[in-house]
């Protein structure tokens, strides 16, 4: 037989070109939707709390369906044109613009749906950005290091998040405006973060751009450009196909689709719990977030390697179990206080990044070369479809159990269903097949 051809070594400089643009999405996930503005927005100042949160959440709402709708189409179109990189461009463009939106958000009630509407809309362009950059993965990567660099690049977002954290919180936000006194009449030290941010994202989107070459579809898997609403009938038929030629691919994403959500409520709902059932002070809730970035974030570069070494599926596996063990402690052991919490906390932290890289590694080793955005797509809408389940269970269980700490078993839930529908899914499994007619 002859030899296998070498594999292609990809430059350090690409890796972290691409790496970069997840560091600077800290600037939307941790300071815009997390930790910092939609705190911000949800205060009083912008009028009744429960009102103001319910108005973002539906918003949000709003925002999940419109990208579960676009996403697959958009990613088939970027695959078809060759123009992968140029929408990464261009959607990166706008959520800067609406990130640069929240900086003119006054801290008064008749600016709460600028506010709202640029987190919502920044949401929909993240997301559709998203599915470019992950499907750019399988261009910076060879099938020996696609663990590596995928855990890379989480890491490098979790490490992002704990420098801009850091960066806002002593500048402008903690005490009276800050290390630089900057007023707070108005929310101007917020709005100050939001410039930050809106600058940092900039910047850390262009390195990418500048070092990854366009994707150019090979002839085995080229096809004719199709219009927006003619994308559709071919993610029909790619989901048929998917059915017939690889149920183990739609059973991995139904899987990923529910534990997905359940990590991110264990982000989503850490700050809610620290403070409302374990007494946290608000700066000791961005203290923990940023211990807990930097658990997050080692823990996921670190097990890069695992993945690369022994697969995908065991660092998934090995990480919920961990999420389910570590979550279920928090609720047992609350009246053990903050210290609990700080424990198995960061506990959870350690297995959350590492699950959510894995899992975008599980699916870039399935799908061949032109079939990358679509396929992301595909896994951007089954994420977003499932984006209604630890909310819902959540809330479901603190309205059973009538306290907060309660809703903790409802995220745990969500991620043990995860579990138990991904151990039947096979590792890696058959490669999908090029861009023949499904």
């Amino acid at each position: 037989m002859p030899a296998a051809p070498p594999e292609v070594k990809i430059p350090t400089r690409k890796v972290l070109a691409w790496g970069a643009w997840d560091w600077g999405s800290s600037a939307f996930n941790a300071v815009a939707t997390t930790f910092v503005f939609t705190v911000y927005l949800t205060g009083k100042s912008f009028g009744d709390t429960d009102h103001t949160s319910a108005l973002l959440g539906w918003a949000l709402g709003v925002a999940g369906v419109l990208v579960a709708l676009t996403a697959p189409a958009t990613g088939e179109l970027t695959d078809a044109a060759g123009r992968r990189k140029l929408w990464l461009a261009v959607f990166s463009a706008l959520v800067a613009l609406c990130l640069l939106a929240t900086v003119f958000v006054k801290a008064e009630p008749g600016y709460l749906w600028l506010g709202i509407g640029a987190v919502a809309v920044g949401t929909i362009f993240y997301e559709l950005a998203a599915v470019n950059y992950n499907a750019m993965l399988t261009q910076v990567s060879t099938p020996k290091t696609i663990g590596k660099v995928s855990g890379l690049g989480w890491g490098l977002g979790y490490v992002g998040g704990i420098v801009l954290l850091l960066i806002v919180y002593v500048g402008f936000i903690s005490g009276d405006g800050g290390l630089f006194h900057v007023s707070t009449d108005g929310g101007w030290n917020v709005r100050v973060s939001m410039l930050v941010a809106t600058v940092w994202f900039a910047v850390f989107a262009v390195p990418v751009l500048l070092a990854v070459h366009e994707n150019r579809a090979p002839a085995a898997v080229a096809r004719e450009r199709s219009s927006f609403f003619g994308a559709y009938a071919t993610l029909f038929r790619t989901i048929r196909g998917l059915w017939q030629e690889s149920r183990n691919t739609v059973w991995f994403l139904l899987a990923s689709a529910i534990f997905r959500d359940g990590l991110t409520g264990v982000f989503t709902f850490g700050g809610v719990l620290a403070a409302g059932s374990f007494g946290f002070s608000s700066g000791g809730v961005i203290v923990f977030a940023i211990a807990a970035n930097i658990v997050a974030g080692v823990a996921t570069i670190a097990t890069g390697a695992l993945d690369d070494r022994l697969g995908p599926k065991p660092v998934i596996v090995t990480s919920l179990i961990g999420l389910v063990i570590a979550g279920a402690l928090v609720f047992l052991l609350h009246d053990g206080g903050q210290i609990m919490f700080w424990i198995f906390g960061l506990i959870l932290c350690l297995f959350v990044g590492p699950a959510q890289s894995a899992s975008r590694t599980f699916l870039a080793r399935l799908i061949p070369e032109g079939r990358e955005g679509e396929v992301f797509g595909l896994y951007a809408t089954t994420g977003r479809a499932a984006t209604f389940l630890a909310p819902t269970a959540f809330a479901l269980f603190v309205d059973l159990g009538g306290k907060q700490i309660y809703g903790v078993i409802g995220i745990v839930l969500v991620l043990l269903i995860g579990l138990l529908v991904m151990l039947p899914v096979k590792p890696g499994g058959a490669k999908l097949a090029g861009r023949q007619p499904v």
